[in-house]
């Protein structure tokens, strides 16, 4: 067995002994804390819906364990189990030449994982998320989407693998900064083509209607400085009774989004708050300084893949027994985040930092009480758990415990 085999198999095994280990923690953290609303949401939230949160949250980490499982599974199956091979010299024996056999290869491979996730996906949103009474969405409209998700993957898919591959057989050794530069530019591309033409396939978008919201969201803009090309209301309840509000575009194209559940649960002071807090991002440039560091880090990637695919064994050691640029490519997109995932805490603590920062900037821009209200509906409404495990929080959670945020914001009042 090979060295890099051997280093494969001990990070996949560590990544899912750590996984199972902090799933096992937060279960039993919030199971303990299931009968007592901790004393800072004492009054505003009941303890009925803090038992659902936590049965919520028990639920989707239990067969979150299952689902880790299974996927790792279908990794080494796909890798040292030889799946990737066996596609591949499925392709190989068709007889075409080298950059379509390559492209149909990788999309090939990317929609039977499409596939086989489906099982996962169908119990997360009729099972767990009907249960909690989350799911609005028939089976119909899942059949839509899923279809309009294939079909966007070979839309866009198929021209990008094709580029990438065409790159990485043409340009030498330094291929790996020309296959940046295009993923680069196509990430750009998607943050401005995702608000203007992909969400509307899936979402109605609506501008805000006249009246008190729409007036205080524009005068937060005013007096920030923010430009927008517009306040929308998107259709949200037509799949989930989740409530949330996001920003998308990029420069002058940008535009804030609500979904129409969040406006039917916030007041208008909520509502300014929530955007104050969106906007902090911005302020922080915290968008601007995530697409320079994914950018970094996939410029770094493609360096390391540049060596690694020059090296046979690194085709021998994850079950492929014809090198080829397509075949590096795929394991690496495939066996990288059993790597990257021991950076997850890192990740988890830049993001915490921004949260911090964004809610520090809604503070100065509106009505303090009216922001931590606001957060208490949403836990509230979306089933959040209050009493999350420090250490399952400190290593996933991309926001801060519902109390240590509350304290934050009290500090600042």
């Amino acid at each position: 067995m090979q060295s890099l085999t051997v280093l494969f198999l001990l990070a996949l095994t560590a990544s899912l002994a750590i996984r199972g280990w902090l799933a096992h923690r937060q279960i039993q953290h919030v199971l303990a804390h299931r009968q007592r609303v901790p004393a800072a949401f004492r009054g505003r939230i009941t303890l009925a819906a803090h038992r659902k949160a936590a049965d919520y949250t028990v639920a989707k980490t239990r067969f979150g364990r299952f689902g880790i499982a299974v996927d790792s599974a279908l990794l080494l199956a796909w890798t040292v189990g030889g799946g990737f091979d066996l596609l591949d010299q499925a392709w190989r024996s068709l007889g075409f030449g080298l950059l379509t056999t390559g492209t149909a290869f990788i999309i090939s491979a990317f929609l039977i994982m499409s596939l086989l996730d489906l099982p996962i996906t169908l119990y997360q949103t009729f099972v767990i998320e009907q249960r909690y009474g989350f799911n609005r969405v028939t089976p119909g409209l899942f059949i839509s989407d899923l279809l309009k998700q294939w079909l966007l993957m070979l839309a866009l898919g198929t021209p990008l693998a094709l580029a990438a591959l065409w790159l990485m057989q043409t340009t030498g050794d330094a291929w790996w900064f020309y296959v940046w530069l295009l993923w680069s530019g196509f990430s750009l591309f998607m943050i401005w083509a995702y608000p203007a033409v992909i969400a509307p396939l899936f979402n109605k978008f609506i501008p805000l209607k006249k009246g008190p919201v729409l007036k205080r969201v524009e005068s937060l803009l005013s007096r920030t400085g923010f430009a927008s090309r517009g306040v929308y209301v998107m259709d949200g309840s037509r799949r989930s009774a989740h409530g949330n509000a996001y920003f998308t575009g990029f420069g002058r194209h940008k535009r804030i989004v609500f979904f129409d559940t969040l406006l039917k649960t916030l007041r208008g002071p909520e509502i300014e708050a929530v955007l104050a807090h969106e906007l902090g991002h911005f302020h922080h440039r915290h968008i601007l300084k995530r697409i320079v560091m994914l950018f970094g880090i996939s410029l770094a990637s493609l360096a390391l893949l540049g060596w690694l695919s020059t090296q046979p064994w690194f085709f021998t050691a994850l079950g492929a027994s014809t090198p080829s640029h397509h075949m590096a490519l795929m394991l690496f997109l495939t066996v990288g985040p059993v790597f990257s995932y021991f950076l997850q805490p890192l990740m988890a603590w830049g993001s915490r930092r921004h949260e911090y920062q964004a809610d520090a900037y809604a503070a100065e821009q509106a009505d303090t009480q009216a922001m931590i209200r606001a957060l208490v509906k949403l836990y509230r409404e979306n089933a959040s758990t209050l009493t999350p495990d420090p250490l399952y929080s400190a290593f996933y959670d991309s926001h801060p415990p519902a109390s240590l945020r509350i304290a934050h914001l009290q500090s600042l009042a």
